[in-house]
């Protein structure tokens, strides 16, 4: 009987608006995304739902704002790779737990990053990039518009053998300008920052670092089918909410969110950014952070790479 009130409880829920946390400014893909999907969700749980902007930190700002407020469902939060993944590596005094201090609700997109460079690097291939790469130490750059590309472009110089100069920048934005010009060849990105350039030629993609190859781009291959195995590294998105939520309440969210996901207007949402929904169980999102986590702590290790 002492489960009684918290059955019924769940059967209410939810009866008061949805606050969705999201852990940048408005107007990036982060934003977009989340109020698509929150207008949709909000429809299949007959309440609406408040996407509440708060940037700062890599999202580690948000995610600690998150992660202390009630487990009663109506606190969602919009986890990223950077905050459920690099960020315990990155920030030696995180405030949070990624995986005690929040409850899986399902994975949004997991996408792979690209491995491009200009059109006019004298290579077809990413076996010729690295050949060309190690003939001329040094010689040739890549760009990186974030941490998380900083980080990939290291660990490909340690898993390729090669000397790759680092340029740094400020944003995405910048860095695709100076690498749509010319001025560095290489940049590790998502399909939404190469998308638009490709069909022309500026920039050439030489694999994708996941497992399975990309719906985008069929035709490219797999890092490891095109002679770098073990180069894979992910960017998804996945919704969260503070720890301790009833089974109930969990369940409910996790079967709208996955019926959004289906719907065909949030995919096509998705699809304009270059993002393909995924929904999971809670249980499989679960397993992705325990098995992201050591990963990227490896990974920023070796790279060196650190907050400015």
């Amino acid at each position: 009987w002492a489960s009684a009130p918290v059955t019924a409880m769940s059967q209410g829920f939810p009866s008061k608006p949805i606050r969705l946390i999201v852990p940048f400014p408005p107007g990036g893909p982060t934003d977009i995304l989340g109020r698509v999907l929150s207008k949709h969700l909000a429809d299949g749980l007959g309440q609406p739902i408040l996407v509440e902007n708060r940037g700062g930190a890599g999202g580690t700002i948000a995610a600690e704002a998150a992660a202390k407020l009630p487990a009663d469902g109506y606190t969602l939060f919009f986890g990223t790779t950077g905050t459920h993944g690099s960020a315990p590596a990155l920030y030696p005094n995180l405030a949070y737990d990624p995986i005690k201090s929040f409850t899986p609700v399902s994975l949004l997109i997991n996408a792979p990053l690209l491995v491009g460079v200009h059109g006019t690097v004298p290579a077809g291939t990413l076996k010729e990039f690295i050949a060309l790469a190690k003939s001329q130490p040094g010689k040739l750059s890549y760009a990186s518009g974030n941490l998380t590309g900083n980080i990939v472009g290291e660990m490909f110089k340690i898993q390729a053998g090669v000397d790759l100069l680092h340029v740094p920048y400020k944003g995405v934005a910048p860095a695709m300008t100076d690498f749509i010009a010319g001025r560095v060849q290489a940049m590790f990105d998502l399909y939404t920052a190469f998308g638009p350039f490709l069909a022309s030629g500026k920039l050439k993609v030489f694999a994708v670092t996941l497992p399975t190859r990309f719906a985008r781009l069929p035709e490219v291959p797999t890092a490891a089918e095109a002679g770098l195995p073990g180069f894979e590294f992910s960017i998804w998105f996945a919704l969260f909410a503070p720890r301790g939520l009833t089974p109930a309440v969990l369940q409910r969210l996790n079967a709208e969110v996955v019926k959004s996901l289906a719907s065909r207007e949030v995919r096509d949402a998705f699809s304009k950014q270059g993002m393909e929904p995924s929904g999971s169980t809670p249980e499989e999102l679960a397993a992705l952070v325990a098995a992201e986590i050591p990963k990227w702590t490896r990974a920023v290790k070796q790279s060196g790479a650190k907050i400015d």
